[in-house]
């Protein structure tokens, strides 16, 4: 199954396998930051699914929004 059509759930482990241009804060309001806040590889965890196939994802920086493409599930 590809990234594409993976479904993530709240609490899933994992990585990043490609940085977007911009990355999305995933605040009430968001904001676009630089891609080199994170680096290929980071572990992170969903927080939840945002609207437009985005997910809150924690990360040891923050809070941060990125598409499925951008990111794979890891076994714990």
């Amino acid at each position: 199954m590809s990234n594409e059509e993976r479904s993530f759930k709240v609490g899933d482990h994992i990585k990043i396998v490609a940085l977007p241009e911009y990355i999305k804060t995933a605040e009430p309001m968001p904001m676009l930051r630089s891609p080199s806040l994170l680096t290929i590889g980071e572990l992170g965890t969903i927080l939840d699914r945002r609207p437009g196939g985005y997910y809150g994802i924690r990360f040891t920086q923050g809070a941060f929004l990125l598409e499925s493409q951008y990111i794979e599930a890891i076994d714990d």
